[in-house]
Formats: C-alpha cells, structure tokens, sequence
C-alpha cells in the first residue's frame, strides 16, 4: 500500500502524457494534491481524471513552456496560492531529437536543451523558495542512463540530461541543511507509447529520432526487456514520500541492470 501523505502537495511537469501520467498516478495513491502541468494542453484534463481515479485528495493543471521562468514562477505561484505549499517537485517534462551527433543541427540541440535541462533548471529555481520556507520539500529529476552508458546516438540527449545529472548533485548539498532531498532516476528505455512505436522501423517516430534497432538494445539489457512506466513511477513515487528522508544526491538506475553492460 502507498505510503500516505494527506495534505501535501506536489507538481508533476511532463505530465500530459507517457511516464508523466503514470507518475500521477503512483503520486495520487498517496493522497496528494496534485498541479499537473504540460507543454500541451492535450492531454491534461485526461491525466487529472487519472489522478482523481487513483485517489489525489485535489488536482489541478496547468499548460504551459516550463523551458521560459516566468512559466515556471506562475506555476509554482498557482501551487502555492490553492493551497498554501509546496512539497514535492517532480521534473519529469523532457523530450528532444535523439539522433547522430552530426545530423543535429542547431534547432534540435536548442530543442533538447530546453525541454530537459532548462525546464528542469527553471522549475527548481521556482520552487525551491517555497520549499525552503517550510523546511521541507523532495525534488525528483528524471534523468538517463545513456549519460552512463553512452548510448548510441544519445550523444545530444546526453548534455542536456547530464546537466541535470549534475544539477542534482549540486542541489542536494545546497539545499540538505533545509531538509530538503534532490535525487535523479535515471531510467534506460521505457515502454511508453511512443518508444512501443520505435519498435517498428516503419513508423513515422523511428524515422523523426534516426535511432538505430531499438529491439537490439533492449535484449541487450540483462532482463531482456526495457522497463514498464509504473516500475519507474514507483521509484519516483518512494523518493517523494517521508520515508526516503535520508536519500539525497544520488542518479538511482532503474535500467534492469543495464549499467552491468
């Protein structure tokens, strides 16, 4: 059974879709209140009825570009204004072009760098404030393992989840004396519904990220298989509770031992 936490209140960016929905879904088994917010409005109102469903105590949305700070400053803001405080973050909004090194060109660097490191970077700077007054918070980052492992074709998506690799270190001594935990899961191929597309070379989504033969990798990883969305939701979801107190700085694999490669 979740751990409760009624009362609290967390904010999920990324949330419309993919990882993000099971995230909500993982945080509103917990009793939360829930701020979901997304680049794209599409999306939205069918995640907060999925946290509703799952048992968030409120909920709440917001569409908006979390790369650009005013966004994330009015997010944050709304959050504190409906209920009075903020104790969770999770930067789970990302995306970007995974190609060749060479066949980026500036648009897609640009692209991947602020849909991962600046929306993260942001939404902390917004928020920790909030957090810090209370004495209290847990930050959850989403970040990669191909950092680790250097994936093929990653190379770009690797800056920019590198830089929140090592945003969270940073942040978790900085912001520790405020009793307050910055910790990244690093998750290796997850089954969302556009990577299930990537498995057909066919398909318009292999042919945008020019990504080699995803299954190769995936029976390459020690559990033959990539990981569900719920089984890195649940390790988001043990981070953002009281009892990962004590757990702080650290990139957690969730990779199916990938990184034994």
């Amino acid at each position: 059974m979740a751990e409760r936490q009624d009362g609290a209140v967390a904010i999920v960016t990324g949330a419309g879709r993919g990882l993000g929905v099971e995230i909500v879904r993982a945080l509103a088994a917990q009793g939360l209140r829930l701020l979901v917010s997304d680049v794209n409005a599409e999306g939205l109102d069918a995640t907060m009825a999925v946290a509703r469903e799952a048992g968030a105590a409120d909920v709440a949305s917001l569409a908006a570009d979390l790369s650009e700070q005013a966004n994330t400053q009015q997010l944050a803001q709304m959050a504190a204004e409906t209920w009075g405080r903020i104790d969770i973050l999770v930067n789970n909004a990302g995306g970007g072009v995974i190609r060749p090194f060479l066949q980026h060109d500036a648009d897609s660097f640009a692209a991947t760098l602020q849909r991962n490191l600046w929306t993260t970077i942001w939404c902390c700077h917004s928020i920790l404030p909030y957090m810090v007054e209370r004495h209290y918070g847990r930050v959850i980052n989403i970040g990669a393992e191909s950092v680790r492992n250097g994936l093929d074709s990653h190379a770009g998506y690797n800056a920019a989840k590198g830089g929140v690799h090592g945003l969270t270190t940073g942040l978790a001594r900085e912001f520790a004396p405020h009793a307050i935990t910055v910790n990244t899961v690093a998750p290796s191929g997850i089954m969302t519904p556009e990577i299930r597309e990537m498995f057909d070379p066919t398909s318009a989504v292999y042919k945008k990220h020019q990504i080699g033969d995803i299954s190769q990798f995936a029976k390459a990883i020690p559990m033959g298989r990539i990981a569900e969305m719920d089984e890195v939701a649940a390790m988001v979801a043990f981070l953002a509770t009281p009892a990962a107190s004590f757990v702080t700085g650290q990139v957690i694999s969730v990779t199916g031992g990938s990184s034994l490669l």
